[in-house]
């Protein structure tokens, strides 16, 4: 059970580096969303699968992933806005949405500033080798 373990564990976590990858180059709605998917899954794995995890190694990355998930939400929440306020026919130029789409603007720089940090941090690697997790 601990080598399934940490196999799912390692295939979430590859899955999870792919999606900040293709959220920093494309920066969509679909992304954002696939990132979000990703985040929580790993998060879900590391906490079922805590007992194969050295010691309390699971929560640091728990953590980690929540600080990056708050991040992604933001975003995510505007784009759900502006979806609802384009289906209930109010135009793109309404003042509330200039507001909401200038600040998806706004977080979304912010997400990928995260997403930069994370990157240069090479988090995969160091929570791979805090898990225990093959290469």
């Amino acid at each position: 059970m601990r080598d399934y373990a940490r196999l799912q564990t390692a295939i979430l976590l590859r899955r999870l580096a792919y999606q900040l990858n293709r959220t920093a180059r494309d920066g969509d709605a679909d992304s954002i969303h696939d990132l979000r998917v990703a985040i929580r899954r790993l998060s879900r794995c590391l906490r079922v699968f805590a007992a194969f995890f050295p010691g309390d190694s699971w929560k640091k990355v728990r953590h980690q992933l929540a600080e990056l998930m708050e991040a992604a939400g933001r975003v995510r929440d505007r784009d759900i806005a502006l979806q609802l306020l384009a289906e209930a026919g109010i135009s793109a130029r309404a003042a509330i949405a200039t507001r909401l789409a200038g600040e998806r603007r706004k977080t979304s720089r912010e997400l990928l500033l995260e997403i930069r940090r994370w990157k240069g941090r090479s988090f995969s690697r160091k929570w791979r080798s805090r898990l225990e997790l093959s290469a």
